[in-house]
C-alpha cells in the first residue's frame, strides 16, 4: 500500500469515528488565538483568546492598547510578555502593509511576528477555507508513526510531504482527525494501540 492509498484509508476510518465540518471565523480572530495557543494548554487559550477578543477585535483597537493590559487580557497563556509585545508589533505592519487585513498568502503569513509555518496554516485554513494542513505535534506524530512521512523532517516539511498525497476537502480536515484522535489514542506516551482502528497501517505498532 502506497502512502497515498494508506492516508486515504486511514482518513475514511477516522472520518467514521470523528464526524465534524472545519468552522471557519474571521482571520484576525483565528490569526490571535493561534498564536496565544502556542506553547499553551487548549482550556488556558480558550479563556485567555475569549476574554482578549471580547475587547479586542480589530488591530487597530489592539494597538491602542498597552502591552501591560494585553498582558493582563492574555494572561496565563504561555509566554505572554512576549505574546502581549509580539501582538502589538503585528498589529502595527497589519495596520501600515496591510491596510488593517489579515494577508491570505502563506510567505506574506510568515513574515509576521510570533508567526510560523503552523500558525500561517491554521490562519489559511480556519480564516480562509484554503486547502492547506497545519502541522502541530499531533499531526506530525502521527504522520510518523503512519510512515507518511519520514522521522526526521520538519513541520513545514510534513505539511509539504502531506499536500502531496492529500487533496481537496482531505487537506482541511485531516489536522483536526489526527489532533483528536492524538488525544485520545495516539498519545506521546503510552498510546491506546489495543484500541486503535488503524494500527494495521501503522509502522509504529508494527515495530
Amino acid at each position: 500500500m502506497n502512502r497515498k492509498e494508506k492516508i486515504k484509508t486511514v482518513l475514511k476510518i477516522l472520518k467514521e469515528k470523528y464526524n465534524f465540518k472545519v468552522k471557519r471565523d474571521e482571520p484576525f480572530k483565528v490569526l490571535v488565538t493561534t498564536i496565544l495557543s502556542q506553547r499553551t494548554k487548549d482550556e488556558i487559550t480558550k479563556f485567555s483568546s475569549e476574554r482578549l477578543l471580547e475587547k479586542v477585535k480589530t488591530p487597530e483597537k489592539l494597538l491602542s492598547l498597552k502591552s501591560k493590559e494585553i498582558e493582563k487580557l492574555i494572561y496565563p497563556v504561555g509566554f505572554y510578555k512576549q505574546k502581549a509585545k509580539g501582538l502589538k508589533k503585528l498589529s502595527k505592519i497589519l495596520i501600515e502593509k496591510y491596510n488593517g487585513k489579515v494577508p491570505n498568502n502563506l510567505e506574506e503569513l510568515k513574515k509576521l511576528p510570533l508567526v510560523g509555518d503552523k500558525t500561517a496554516s491554521c490562519v489559511l485554513l480556519f480564516g480562509f477555507n484554503k486547502k492547506t494542513i497545519p502541522v502541530d505535534t499531533h499531526v506530525a506524530r502521527i504522520s510518523k508513526r503512519l510512515g507518511l512521512v519520514e522521522k526526521n523532517l520538519s513541520p513545514e516539511k510534513i505539511r509539504i510531504e502531506l499536500e502531496k498525497i492529500l487533496k481537496g476537502k482531505d487537506r482541511k480536515i485531516v489536522n483536526q482527525l489526527f489532533i483528536q484522535f492524538g488525544k485520545e489514542i495516539c498519545k506521546p506516551i503510552r498510546p491506546k494501540c489495543k484500541e486503535c482502528k488503524i494500527k494495521k497501517y501503522c509502522e509504529f505498532y508494527e515495530s
